[in-house]
């Protein structure tokens, strides 16, 4: 039967079929999983294993990490490990995850590492070969996956248990490296090491450079420190450069946790994250821009929007904003600010806007001290910071000049040492 399709309908199917096209031409990343699932689990076959992850751990169909090894031929999981917000990601930001329990879907045990020990013990690592690491990381020292990567890395290493790093794309990208690193006497959760602010590696080189770097430090018995090595494996991405953006890759975003529901919001976590320590400015937390704007309470947004942009920042743009935070420190309150717009992701110092967004504010407003808050405040943006040095100097003016080589000094140094962990190249 001869059918005659409406010119509209061949207009679409076209339509269709060139975007399959391009999505088929498009870069496609590999994750460590993929690679996993496709060698035939070559590096846990035989082996029984303990499993780090939480939602963001799936492969390029959004099948869960947990679920995909559990199903796995010739491979035993028989635990499973929650880092910050839980394996199956259901524990909000600092909330303490429950010390165990048990996978409902799988009926695998979970162990917190982000309760009362934030380490695996000896005991749960017993009878393991290899303890796999499945996280998203955002690229950002002060977000608490990478440490938890790095006690479970120390523990692997005393029990002599394998690690196995199934690698992940840094949202960052691979070239931007930004900001101190971190006092031996700001050593935290949330800064565990002497590693800039955006550290431009991805976990499988971040796991590298730890092991190598002797920065995996443990306390003895006595109270003495030592540096322990584990036995690393890291299975590496097929396509992923250090040039690509999160867009780049063709994956799908799963939130890496509540605050962090897109790309997006990973790229400006940096850019906000430092200032929010401090509560008395909105990063749009508790709005519906998470890390994505600056705004405090009785300001003149296209005023404060006009001056920022007067700055020629190097790929920023900035739009007035005017907000009631449903929730967090000025929650009810109206503020009026700036939303942050990227234009172009690789010219653009992500870490450094909020310096100059305090500077500017300051500026309009000379009454303005983002530092006249609680004590606990200052010290968790010192923590966060990396450094007190920073608070010191830029507390004096407010400008961000007066903080440049102590922002940037460091990380041109560590860009230059950390080449020798790359697992990928530029383009």
């Amino acid at each position: 039967m001869n059918m005659k399709i409406p010119i509209s309908h061949i207009a679409t199917i076209i339509l269709l079929l060139t975007a399959s096209l391009g999505n088929l031409a498009a870069q496609h990343v590999k994750t460590g999983i993929d690679v996993l699932e496709e060698n035939g689990f070559e590096q846990v076959r035989g082996k029984r294993i303990g499993l780090v992850t939480n939602p963001t751990g799936v492969d390029r169909y959004l099948n869960s990490t947990v679920d995909v090894l559990f199903n796995a031929p010739d491979v035993e999981l028989v635990a499973l490990f929650g880092p910050e917000h839980g394996v199956r990601g259901n524990a909000h930001a600092g909330e303490h995850v429950a010390g165990q329990a048990v996978d409902s879907r799988t009926g695998v045990p979970i162990f917190s590492l982000y309760g009362k020990s934030r380490m695996p013990s000896a005991s749960q690592l017993e009878g393991l070969d290899a303890i796999v690491y499945d996280i998203q990381d955002i690229g950002c020292r002060s977000y608490t996956y990478i440490s938890t990567m790095g006690n479970v890395m120390k523990v692997a290493a005393m029990e002599d248990v394998e690690m196995i790093i199934l690698d992940r794309p840094n949202p960052l990208g691979g070239l931007r490296v930004e900001g101190p690193g971190v006092d031996d006497s700001l050593i935290s959760f949330v800064g565990q090491y002497n590693i800039p602010y955006v550290y431009g590696l991805t976990c499988g080189e971040l796991a590298m450079l730890l092991n190598e770097e002797g920065m995996l430090k443990v306390t003895g018995s006595r109270g003495q420190d030592s540096t322990v090595r584990c036995r690393l494996t890291v299975v590496r991405m097929e396509g992923w450069t250090r040039s690509m953006s999160w867009d780049d890759t063709g994956l799908m975003w799963v939130p890496t946790s509540p605050h962090i529901p897109t790309p997006e919001a990973a790229y400006f976590y940096p850019a906000t994250g430092i200032l929010g320590e401090l509560g008395c400015l909105s990063t749009g937390i508790g709005y519906t821009l998470p890390f994505g704007m600056i705004a405090c309470e009785g300001m003149d947004a296209d005023l404060l929007a006009s001056r920022m942009n007067a700055l020629y920042l190097p790929g920023l743009l900035f739009r007035p904003v005017y907000a009631t935070p449903f929730y967090g420190s000025l929650k009810g309150k109206e503020t009026g600010g700036v939303q942050i717009y990227i234009t172009d992701f690789k010219t653009a110092r992500l870490s450094e806007i909020q310096f100059y967004a305090v500077q500017v504010i300051a500026g309009i407003r000379p009454e303005f001290n983002p530092f006249n808050v609680p004590a606990q405040r200052l010290e968790m943006f010192d923590k966060v910071t990396g450094s007190k040095a920073v608070r010191m100097e830029f507390s004096k003016r407010l400008r961000y000049e007066d903080i440049f080589h102590l922002w940037n000094d460091f990380a041109e140094k560590f860009q230059k040492m950390s080449q020798k962990y790359y697992l990928y190249g530029i383009n």
